[in-house]
C-alpha cells in the first residue's frame, strides 16, 4: 500500500499507465475493496486485477471509481484464462466505458437571461450563439456514456479580477466546483497551466466586417481613367496644336492684313481656343484661313473622343467599390469609423491588447480620449454597417444572421473582413487533470466523426451571405464623389473673383494718373 500511494502522489494510476497486481484468490471483493478505497483510481486508469482462482484458472478485472469522492469500486470482468485453454475476454477496454451512470458538473456562459429558455430550439440563435451550440453537444456526448450533467450558469467566461482570482468559468473549474466548462472559451497563456482543453466544436470567428467603401471614397477617381502614358499623350497632343495653332494665327496675320478681322494678340486667343477645346467649349475667336480651321477642328475631333472615353470611365469608376482596405493598417489610415460588440470578450481583448496598430485602433476609433467608447448592440453595428461607412467587429456566424434578414441583395455583395483577435478558435475546456479528460475526448472525437457537431453549428451558424446580383448594383453619386470635381470649380470662382478684383485695382490706379 506505501507504494501504491507513492504511485498515486506522482499521479501514475492516470493514462497512459498500465497496472498489473496480483492477489490471493482467498480474499473477498470486499476486502479487496477495502484495500483500495483511498486510491485515486478513476475512470480513466487501466488497473487489473489478476487473480488465480485455482490451479487452472486465471481472472483478469478492472476496477476503477467513478468520481474521486466516492469510496465504491466498479468492478469489470474483463477475462478468463484457462489451462490448455484460451483467453476469454469477456468486456471491451478503458476507452469503451460507456455506462458510467454518474453526475458531472458543467458551467455555461450566458450573457443574456433570456437565452435560457432557448437553449435548444434555435430560436434568437445569434445571441449566446456558442453557448447553445455547446450546450447541445455536451448533452450529447454526456448520452454517449449514460453521464447526467449538472449546469451552473454564469455571465462570463473568466479572468482574473483585482486579487488576482478568477472569476465566472475559469474560477468553477480552478477551484473545481464544475467538471466541464460547458461553453468553449479562447486559448490563453495565462489559462493553459489551470485547465484542460480537449476538444475544438466551435469553429467561430470575430472580424471587423464591413461594407466595401466607393472608390471616390478613398481616392481621386478623376485621375484614374487613363494610364500614365495616355495622360502623357494627351498633354503633348495639346501643346503641339498650341504651337500649331500660333503659327497659323500669324500666318494668317501676315498675309490676310485686315485689322478688323484679326488682332495682333495671336497668343491669348491660341491659348483661350486650346483651352475651349480642353474643356469642350467653344471659342471667343476661330482662324478664319482653312489650314487655320482644320486645325481646329482637328483639335476639337480628338479631344471630345478622349472626352468621351474619359467621361464613360469615370461613370464605371464611381459605381465601383474599393478593396484597398484589407489589413489592420489600412482600417486604421482610412477614415472608417469602427464599433465593437457589447460583449465581455471583446471588451477584455480590445482593452489588454498591446500590439502597436491593435492598441492604436483602440485608441483613436473604439474609445478616443473624451468620447464615450464605440462598444454598440449587435442589432446596432449591423445597421450602421448596412447604412456604408462603417466597421463592425463581431462574431461573423451571428453577425449573418442579422447580416441575411436586413440587407437586400446587392448591400450583401462587397462585404469584407479583416481579422482583429490574434486567438485560434476556441476549444471547450475541464478541470486540470480531469479523470474523465480522455473520455470526454474520444467522446467529442465521435461527434465529429460522425456529423453531429457539424451539424449543430450550420443550426446556429450562418454563413456569409453570396453576392446574387453584383451586375445590377447601383450606386448614386454624391458630394463626396464630386468632390474633386467642386474643388476645381471652386478655386476657379476664386481665381476669377481674385483676377477680376485685381484689374478693378490697376484700372483704377492708372485712371487716376
Amino acid at each position: 500500500m506505501r507504494f501504491l500511494k507513492q504511485a498515486q502522489q506522482w499521479k501514475l494510476f492516470a493514462s497512459p499507465f498500465r497496472w498489473i497486481a496480483f492477489h490471493q484468490a482467498t480474499k473477498t471483493p470486499l476486502a479487496i475493496e477495502k484495500t483500495f478505497r483511498n486510491l485515486s483510481i478513476l475512470v480513466d486508469s487501466d488497473f487489473n486485477l489478476v487473480t488465480h482462482q485455482n490451479n487452472r484458472e486465471i481472472s483478469y478485472r478492472k476496477i476503477y471509481k467513478k468520481r474521486i469522492d466516492e469510496s465504491t469500486f466498479e468492478v469489470e470482468d474483463f477475462g478468463l484464462w484457462r489451462q490448455n485453454s484460451y483467453f476469454d475476454r469477456q468486456t471491451s477496454s478503458l476507452n469503451d466505458r460507456k455506462n458510467l451512470g454518474t453526475v458531472l458538473k458543467a458551467c455555461i456562459v450566458i450573457t443574456h437571461n433570456d437565452s435560457l429558455n432557448h437553449l435548444e430550439d434555435k430560436r434568437d440563435k445569434h445571441i449566446d450563439s456558442i453557448a447553445k451550440v455547446n450546450y447541445v453537444l455536451v448533452l450529447t456526448m454526456a448520452s454517449i456514456y449514460n453521464i447526467s450533467i449538472n449546469f451552473s450558469v454564469t455571465n462570463t467566461w473568466g479572468y482574473k479580477d483585482n486579487n488576482s482570482q478568477w472569476n465566472g468559468m475559469m474560477g468553477e473549474l480552478v477551484r473545481r466546483e464544475a467538471d466541464i466548462g460547458g461553453t468553449s472559451l479562447f486559448l490563453l497563456k495565462e489559462r493553459i497551466d489551470l485547465i484542460e482543453y480537449i476538444a475544438m466544436i466551435s469553429p467561430t470567428r470575430s472580424k471587423f466586417v464591413f461594407r466595401q467603401p466607393k472608390l471616390s471614397y478613398v481616392t481621386n477617381v478623376y485621375t484614374l481613367p487613363f494610364d500614365n502614358r495616355v495622360w502623357l499623350s494627351t498633354v503633348v497632343l495639346v501643346l503641339i496644336m498650341l504651337v500649331v495653332l500660333y503659327f497659323l494665327r500669324k500666318w494668317e496675320f501676315a498675309k490676310i492684313k485686315q485689322q478688323e478681322l484679326l488682332h495682333k494678340t495671336a497668343y491669348p486667343d491660341v491659348v483661350f481656343i486650346t483651352i475651349g477645346a480642353v474643356c469642350q467649349q467653344g471659342a471667343a475667336t476661330l482662324p478664319h484661313s482653312v489650314p487655320g480651321r482644320i486645325a481646329t477642328l482637328w483639335l476639337f475631333v480628338s479631344l471630345m473622343f478622349i472626352y468621351v472615353s474619359y467621361s464613360a470611365n469615370i461613370v464605371a469608376l464611381l459605381q465601383t467599390s474599393s478593396n484597398s482596405i484589407r489589413t489592420l493598417e489600412d482600417l486604421l489610415k482610412s477614415r472608417i469609423p469602427i464599433g465593437v460588440d457589447d460583449t465581455i470578450f471583446n471588451h477584455f481583448f480590445f482593452t489588454t491588447t498591446q500590439e502597436p496598430t491593435r492598441r492604436a485602433l483602440y485608441e483613436k476609433k473604439v474609445a478616443p480620449p473624451g468620447k464615450r467608447p464605440n462598444f454598440l448592440s449587435i442589432e446596432e453595428g449591423v445597421r450602421r454597417m448596412r447604412q456604408g461607412l462603417f466597421a463592425f467587429h463581431m462574431e461573423t456566424g451571428a453577425g449573418y444572421k442579422i447580416v441575411g434578414e436586413t440587407f437586400t441583395e446587392d448591400e450583401k455583395c462587397g462585404l469584407q473582413e479583416i481579422q482583429f483577435l490574434q486567438v485560434v478558435d476556441p476549444w471547450l475546456a475541464i478541470q486540470k487533470n480531469s479523470s474523465y479528460q480522455e473520455l470526454l475526448k474520444i467522446g467529442f472525437h465521435l461527434l465529429r466523426e460522425t456529423g453531429i457537431q457539424q451539424r449543430e453549428n450550420n443550426l446556429i451558424y450562418t454563413k456569409k451571405p453570396s453576392c446574387s446580383s453584383k451586375s445590377s448594383t447601383f450606386f448614386s453619386v454624391g458630394l463626396v464623389d464630386c468632390y474633386p470635381a467642386v474643388l476645381i470649380f471652386a478655386e476657379g470662382l476664386a481665381a476669377g473673383l481674385a483676377l477680376f478684383l485685381l484689374e478693378l485695382y490697376i484700372h483704377k490706379k492708372f485712371s487716376n494718373q
